[in-house]
């Protein structure tokens, strides 16, 4: 399928943060509005009216990264929170920067290998246009440009998230597992099954083909409070049913159940019996916007995912807040480092003083629970550890 996009000149604003959610649902949402006859999601009056508002002045140039380019071609590999990262000092503030003629381009999140963006500095505010700058007082045409929807770059490095939609799962009690559908047997009676074996499973399917299994669900506690907040489960892999259970007769005349049957069909680990299912959710992690929370907000990293105690860039951490207290996907948030207790040696007494504690990294929300969510650590200065604390940026 191809898209056709125009490329004109843009212009963009956010004066407050109230209209920035309904800018980012329009410039960076899930494919909104596309130029196919039957957009996915389609854009309100008010929306675009809240969005032309925003367009409308820039950031100021004191916003401007000290390195920011004049003008960068977008290559293969590039994500529009980089881009921004090239031209802002704070990346999540993209709303205010990237400009968008809502006539002229319906679909201004997409963009494309080989396009030109331009850093325009009038007036004292910067804005990104896409295009070539023209000298004098000759202005942009708009040019149709058509490309495949595979081929427009992402918000964020989506191949780092992928995986982890269908591993990182917090269930809100332990009985969520224990009821699920789970595996009773195992193919010729084996220990432990690989990818492509058979499992026999129990448990009401509702007619889903496709599910993931998983095992020990462990409490995860708030750091300050210890209250448990949620539960993780091992994520072990991937099954497929081939047949549907059914009811039959044992040798003594007796009704016995006949279970149904599942092909491993990715594995994680070894899975054997007594580990559960649960289905594969849909996919719905496409051009997940960057942005600011809304309101002021503050927390501390729960758990490192997986088995390390410390965490770098790029690894997924659990965090001690969710839908409830205002996070959803694509929230940015700032880490922070806590200030050293050291003693005050030019004094005679030598007193204890704790220095300021320091921003070192930014965590970038992917996927939000009722009380709590997990977060891609974007980058940070030293190692992250459960109890760490986060902000807003």
């Amino acid at each position: 399928m191809s898209q056709r996009s125009l490329s004109p000149r843009l212009s963009i604003r956010r004066e407050t943060f109230a209209p920035l959610a309904a800018a980012t649902a329009l410039c960076f949402g899930v494919l909104a509005n596309t130029v196919s006859a039957e957009p996915n999601f389609p854009i309100t009056a008010k929306q675009k009216a809240t969005a032309q508002q925003v367009s409308e002045a820039g950031v100021p140039l004191s916003e401007l990264s000290p390195n920011a380019p004049d003008s960068h071609t977008v290559k293969r590999g590039d994500t529009l929170w980089g881009i921004s990262g090239l031209f802002l000092k704070s990346p999540w503030r993209w709303p205010e920067l990237w400009g968008m003629n809502l006539q002229q381009i319906r679909n201004p999140h997409l963009i494309f290998p080989g396009q030109v963006l331009y850093l325009d500095k009038s007036n004292g505010r910067a804005r990104l246009r896409l295009g070539q700058p023209i000298s004098g007082d000759a202005k942009l045409s708009p040019r149709v440009r058509e490309g495949s929807l595979n081929d427009a770059i992402a918000t964020v490095p989506i191949h780092l998230l992928e995986p982890f939609f269908n591993e990182a799962v917090i269930f809100e009690s332990s009985d969520e597992l224990l009821t699920a559908p789970r595996v009773v047997a195992t193919q010729e009676g084996r220990v432990m099954l690989g990818r492509g074996e058979t499992a026999y499973v129990r448990g009401a399917l509702d007619g889903r083909r496709d599910w993931r299994l998983f095992r020990q669900p462990k409490p995860l506690r708030d750091p300050s409070t210890r209250e448990v907040l949620g539960y993780e489960a091992a994520y072990v892999g991937t099954m497929t049913l081939t047949r549907e259970g059914a009811e039959g007769t044992g040798a003594d005349g007796k009704s016995l159940v006949i279970p149904s049957t599942f092909t491993v069909t990715s594995i994680r680990q070894e899975a054997g019996t007594g580990d559960r299912l649960a289905p594969v959710p849909p996919r719905d992690f496409d051009n997940i916007a960057p942005h600011a929370p809304k309101d002021p907000v503050g927390g501390q990293i729960v758990s490192i995912y997986g088995e390390s105690l410390t965490a770098g860039q790029n690894q997924i951490v659990a965090l001690n807040r969710g839908s409830r207290d205002g996070l959803d996907r694509g929230t940015v948030l700032a880490l922070w480092r806590d200030g050293a207790t050291v003693r005050d040696t030019t004094t005679d007494t030598k007193e204890l003083i704790k220095l300021p504690d320091e921003r070192h990294g930014l965590l970038f929300v992917f996927r939000v629970f009722d009380r709590m969510s997990y977060a891609l650590i974007l980058n940070v200065q030293e190692p992250v550890k459960a109890g760490d604390r986060f902000t807003q940026p």
